[in-house]
């Protein structure tokens, strides 16, 4: 199995993961972060933002597996995402200034190494 192979599948994979769980378990998917959930409202949006989203994300990656024409850009879409997310968190980091690795460190690492390799997986 290629390389670039490998990486989507890892991200494939970790989309799906927190796309599942958001929809099961919103609270405790954004507990980390300090956010409680007391309505239904407040559920449903992490439910439409992470879970949704991440399961569309994954299905988007599988469909680049399958070698369809629009894997370059499926692939180049989801690294800008990623590069997106981790640009926020060092936004907030000037702004809010978080004091603990976890979880805005962890996570801004996590999306620029999953950024970074899928950008690498378009071009190879």
């Amino acid at each position: 199995m290629a390389v670039s192979t490998i990486v989507i599948v890892l991200a494939a994979v970790f989309f799906l993961g927190m796309g599942s769980f958001a929809l099961a378990r919103p609270a405790a998917l954004i507990r980390p972060f300090g956010i409680t959930l007391p309505i239904p409202e407040s559920r449903a949006e992490v439910r439409a933002v992470y879970g949704g989203f991440g399961l569309a994300i994954a299905g988007m990656l599988a469909l680049a597996l399958t070698g369809h024409p629009a894997r370059e850009g499926i692939l180049i879409t989801v690294a800008a995402a990623l590069g997106g997310m981790a640009f926020g968190r060092l936004v907030s980091v000037v702004i809010d200034r978080p004091k603990a690795f976890y979880p805005n460190w962890f996570y801004f690492l996590v999306e620029v190494a999953g950024g970074a390799a899928l950008w690498w997986a378009a071009a190879g």
